[in-house]
């Protein structure tokens, strides 16, 4: 009983992308998820780009989320599908966590870091997170998910890009975003959910210029820089790649 209740204390602590009440989902033993549910919304605006070329280069190499609680799966796989080349959709990711998760917490509290490393797992991937600056990342040099929280929403957002004084998130709900390290820094909650095991394939597929060259800015992007400008605080075995970061204790099963 204490180990459940524990393991529930933690995904409510990882757990991201949960606004309001979606529409019921599939049971664990059919796992289907409907996909009628109610479009994304992030920070209480609905997001819908008037313009089809800007936001196709907005979502260069992202996986959009389709449902508000789902920015742990879309971000899950876009760094699978391109920056491990292992592809995968948001839609095989939802129905495996559902089938494998508790579906009430998961509605409501969206999917947490022990969702993703459980479905990893499954697939013979080690992950862990670790909670470390952004320089050991930039040292390291492979792509990492991390929590942010704008304004009380919590969200996850792939980190696949650091320079001397910005990063680089693929966000699924918003696509590419750059910003001040600082900034990102005030958001984040210092936990870094990082793959182990092939680093040399992260590596080659880290701060890609191609990434980088796909944040410009264009008409319809309101949303996405006011969310950008709000942002403000929030709140494993070590692999050799982050030496010096600490370990996220205790790992509840």
């Amino acid at each position: 009983m204490r180990k459940s209740h524990l393991a529930l204390a933690l995904m409510v602590l990882l757990g991201g992308c949960a606004t309001e009440p979606a529409a019921p989902l599939a049971s664990a033993n059919n796992p289907k998820v409907n996909l009628t549910l109610s479009p994304q919304v992030t920070g209480g605006a609905a997001i819908a780009p008037r313009v089809s070329d800007m936001k196709s280069r907005r979502f260069h190499r992202i996986v959009q989320q389709k449902f508000d609680f789902s920015c742990g799966s879309a971000a899950l796989a876009t760094l699978l599908t391109y920056h491990y080349g292992i592809p995968v959709t948001e839609e095989e990711i939802l129905r495996e966590m559902i089938a494998y998760g508790d579906e009430a917490r998961i509605r409501n509290a969206g999917f947490s870091l022990l969702d993703m490393r459980s479905f990893l797992a499954r697939r013979g991937l080690r992950a862990e997170g670790f909670r470390l600056p952004l320089e050991k990342l930039a040292e390291a040099g492979v792509p990492a998910i991390a929590l942010v929280n704008t304004n009380g929403y919590r969200h996850f957002v792939l980190l696949r890009g650091i320079s001397a004084d910005r990063i680089l998130l693929a966000d699924p709900a918003l696509g590419t975003r750059s910003m001040p390290r600082v900034r990102f820094e005030e958001s984040w909650n210092g936990v870094l959910f990082v793959i182990l095991d092939r680093s040399e394939t992260g590596r080659a597929n880290f701060n890609l210029a191609e990434d980088w060259g796909a944040r410009g800015r264009a008409p319809g992007t309101l949303v996405r820089d006011a969310l950008d400008r709000s942002l403000t605080g929030f709140g494993m075995p070590g692999s050799p790649l982050f030496q010096g970061g600490t370990q996220i204790r205790p790992w509840i099963y």
